[in-house]
């Protein structure tokens, strides 16, 4: 069996045989799981933006002040860890480029400190997918697909950085080309992304906080104020002599004029007006309820879709989404899927959102890895795209700055599919995928070991690196990259070529068992974890195939 091959879909049978009661108790059914689903889709929706402003709560600030350090910004490295450390603690890469565009037309950082930044950005919104992925971890299958799918864009972008960072800290490739482009065009300030997704959820999470994104990026320029930033006025009532009112002005302070008409200011509608909770309280309670709901609709989202995808109509969606073009126009299918991808994420104005929607179909078997990859690449080429249409309705005076760090985000996300997917052989993040998901099928407290060091303790490492020094850094951190990388040509040699490798180095079986297994560590995090929540799940449940299953192999004859 192969592991990563689509599972068979179900059949729900023929309809023909069927009574007419019979047929309308399943229509009737089916029409309800559609609504479930959709209800699910929308309330997880919701959920993630909730989980964001829990995250702007608990970390702007500190996201502020993690930017108004201009010495430690001149650091290519340092700047990459702080873009990624940003995006992870605000949840959201359209607030971390806004304080980037913030700084740069404010004169605290300069453009080529910002793409390094921006590159951070563009790594640290990959944390949602692999988030989603985790709620998938019960089915050992299921969590193999999902984790692979989010595994997959994490390793994109991370080989995008290492090749480019330092052809950027050299030549500065990416903002000479965003210049370049910005000299011939002829910049006009143009009308807003239309904002689909924001008009549907709005409704609902209005209903529970609503926060003044501004000041997130005024902590990081300097002017910050001591004032919170859940929003408490939405909007402001002006009362004429005569007795009629009219509402004016949706967002901000009102201001008093002369004359006869006084105006009030209108408190917003949501759960934490007038609250005596500080803006950390606030955000924890967000984060619990919305990681709670995102969980909850993860699980009715899987079991829903199982349930869903069944019958020869399942087969057929299935077939259109991971279906290829003849021969020889193959390369189509890839193109075509990186175009469905980037429209999408530009309808639904969130790359965060069409990633984690993707993980769960992948895990349920609908998408494969090789269908999801170009689709993953195409929402990080629609949310610059996004970002451009942003930057183009912003004030005159951060209209340039705006647009050249948007450019250089579309750059960046368009040269890393230039570099691993228009080549075939060049496609390495689908096999180093792959490999991460037989891994954490296998062993599931890896997924979050890769979660935290790839996230937040290597980044950490490396920004408390970077406040000692750029020699410092260059001294801790090169001896170690020289030595994964010596570790990872060993082991290829081991493998294609063990002749030219001397003979201690051919094998690691000279080493102790927990430097080249996981089995001990396995077998220690096991007894650490309470109940079963970390023990590596069941062979028997689903039947597993014959070669992870020794003691089927010892009763077989062959």
């Amino acid at each position: 069996m192969n592991p990563w091959a689509l599972p068979q879909l179900k059949d729900t049978g023929q309809l023909q045989g069927l009574s007419t009661a019979a047929r309308m108790r399943r229509v009737i059914f089916g029409f309800l799981k559609a609504c479930g689903l959709l209800g699910s889709l929308y309330f997880f929706i919701c959920s993630l933006d909730i989980l964001s402003s829990g995250f702007q709560l608990l970390g702007s600030r500190m996201a502020g002040d993690v930017f108004k350090g201009s010495v430690v910004l001149s650091n290519p490295v340092a700047g990459l860890v702080i873009g990624v450390l940003v995006t992870v603690l605000v949840q959201s890469s359209s607030t971390s480029s806004s304080i980037v565009v913030s700084m740069v037309a404010s004169k605290l950082l300069t453009v080529r400190a910002s793409v390094p930044i921006i590159m951070g950005v563009n790594v640290g919104t990959s944390i949602t997918s692999t988030l989603v992925s985790m709620a998938q971890s019960g089915d050992r299958d299921e969590f193999r697909r999902a984790f692979s799918g989010s595994a997959v864009h994490g390793i994109f972008n991370w080989l995008t950085v290492l090749v480019l960072l330092p052809l950027e800290s050299a030549v500065a490739l990416l903002q000479r080309l965003s210049a370049l482009l910005l000299g011939v065009a002829r910049l006009q300030p143009g009308a807003r992304a239309p904002d689909i997704l924001k008009a549907l959820t709005k409704p609902l999470t209005h209903l529970i906080v609503q926060l003044d994104s501004d000041l997130i990026a005024s902590s990081a320029t300097g002017n910050a104020t001591t004032s919170s930033l859940i929003k408490q006025w939405c909007g402001c009532s002006r009362e004429t002599s005569q007795g009629h009112s009219n509402a004016s002005g949706a967002f901000g302070p009102c201001t008093g004029k002369s004359g006869s008409a006084t105006e009030d200011r209108l408190p917003c509608r949501h759960l934490f007006v007038g609250s005596a909770l500080t803006d950390p309280a606030v955000g924890c309670i967000l984060l619990a309820g919305s990681l709670l709901l995102l969980s909850a609709c993860l699980v009715l989202v899987v079991k829903l879709l199982n349930s869903v995808l069944r019958g020869r109509v399942a087969r057929a969606v299935r077939g259109v989404i991971n279906a290829d073009f003849p021969f020889p126009f193959g390369w189509l299918s890839g193109c075509l899927a990186i175009l469905v991808g980037a429209g999408m994420t530009f309808l639904l104005q969130s790359s965060s959102v069409f990633t984690a929607a993707i993980v769960p179909l992948m895990g349920v078997g609908v998408i494969s890895l090789d269908r999801a990859y170009p689709l993953l690449l195409g929402s990080n080429i629609g949310t610059t795209t996004t970002a451009l249409l942003a930057a183009l309705a912003s004030p005159a005076d951060m209209l340039l700055f705006a647009v050249q760090v948007a450019l250089i985000h579309f750059f960046f996300n368009l040269a890393g599919i230039l570099l691993w997917y228009s080549v075939p052989v060049l496609r390495v993040p689908i096999p180093l995928a792959k490999r991460f998901g037989d891994l954490t099928a296998r062993y599931r407290w890896v997924a979050v070991v890769y979660l935290l060091l790839t996230f937040l303790l290597l980044p950490l490492a490396a920004f408390g690196l970077s406040l000692a020094g750029g020699a410092v850094l260059a001294a801790v951190g090169m001896p170690l990259v020289g030595l994964v990388l010596l570790l990872i040509l060993v082991n290829v040699l081991q493998r294609r070529r063990p002749s030219w490798l001397p003979r201690r180095l051919r094998s690691w079986a000279w080493l102790p068992l927990c430097l080249r297994s996981l089995e001990p560590w396995d077998h220690l995090v096991t007894h650490c974890c309470p109940g079963r929540a970390c023990s590596r799940p069941q062979t028997a449940t689903k039947g597993a195939p014959c070669y992870e299953a020794p003691e089927v192999l010892a009763s077989q004859q062959f």
